[in-house]
């Protein structure tokens, strides 16, 4: 018989260029979900897009015009449109580069095309081209006190900001996150819900264990020989951490839409038959994002579910081309 390509190298060869979308609120944890696709793929197949590099105005202009980096008209979004696009068919473009250091922009780099492009940002799938342009879409959606916290540790420690301009940052954008950014979650694929852990709220600080939902519309095709088992034996016979899994229905602001909930931690075997399948269909041994690992939390295990259902579409795709 003749040998089938991986996955991994059948995307490799191909023309197609496959753009996942991730909106959030700045400092909602939108890098987080996709680092899997990342460790997968590898950087010879895959590019990320920071989408504050499209902001229209630097931190000082901001100030003297009274907006912030939510409202739309602080974006150039129309370039962002023609980037992407360009992207998508294979070409280079010179990307503008925002220092969130010093609130400026830096000179523009070149980008070159990879065969998936990850854009990342407030404003990912606001208008109908991008939309078009996106072929998996994703919202993250911390609790509004969890998205804050994270927010004032990573200003104050990263972003130069002085704690009294985060709460003050906080406080202006809460009206256009509402307006503009919110209404998104609408729009994805998949909706990614975050909140305080119901083993305790410390530990999301202390062990970064928080309870997180992945919601998703029901799928219209599935792999028939897709293989998503968590080995129960090992969960029964061997776990000595607090894990609970849940399967429900959920409103997500228009709709309804189907929630698989995770909370607790898990050791590392109860989801090594997960992660098998993972490196079965992308041809990539071993994916190794829990390496000497001896527990995941449900941070891992959607960052993981994601994945495989990213890559599910992306096989589609492929068939149709």
């Amino acid at each position: 018989m003749p040998r089938v390509p991986p996955f991994k190298e059948i995307i490799a060869r191909s023309p197609l260029v496959f753009v996942i979308g991730v909106a959030g609120d700045s400092g909602s944890g939108k890098t987080t979900f996709t680092n899997a696709i990342r460790q997968i793929f590898g950087p010879d197949l895959v590019a990320t897009i920071t989408l504050d590099d499209y902001h229209k105005y630097d931190r000082e202009e901001r100030k003297r015009l009274d907006i912030t980096p939510l409202h739309p008209d602080a974006n150039n979004l129309a370039q962002l449109e023609m980037d992407v696009a360009r992207l998508k068919e294979g070409y280079a473009i010179t990307k503008p580069v925002y220092n969130h250091e010093s609130g400026t922009f830096d000179p523009p780099v070149p980008f070159v095309s990879k065969k998936i492009i990850i854009l990342e940002g407030l404003h990912t799938f606001f208008t109908p081209r991008l939309r078009e342009l996106i072929d998996f879409s994703v919202f993250v959606d911390p609790d509004r006190e969890i998205k804050y916290a994270w927010k004032r540790q990573r200003d104050t420690k990263k972003r130069g900001y002085s704690p009294a301009e985060v709460a003050e940052e906080i406080e202006r954008r809460e009206k256009d996150y509402e307006e503009f950014i919110a209404p998104q979650r609408c729009l994805a694929d998949a909706v990614i819900r975050i909140s305080a852990s119901w083993y305790g709220k410390e530990k999301g600080q202390t062990e970064n264990i928080y309870r997180i939902s992945l919601l998703q519309h029901r799928m219209s095709r599935v792999i028939a020989d897709a293989d998503l088992t968590i080995d129960l034996n090992s969960l029964l016979l061997f776990h000595d951490r607090d894990f609970s899994i849940e399967f429900s229905t959920e409103a997500v602001a228009c709709e309804r839409m189907r929630a698989l909930t995770f909370d607790g931690e898990m050791n590392y075997e109860t989801v090594r038959k997960l992660e098998k399948s993972i490196e079965q269909q992308t041809g990539v041994h071993p994916i190794a994002i829990f390496e000497n690992r001896k527990t995941i939390a449900a941070t891992d295990l959607v960052q993981l579910i994601l994945s495989w259902r990213i890559i599910h579409r992306r096989i589609f795709l492929q068939d149709r081309s």
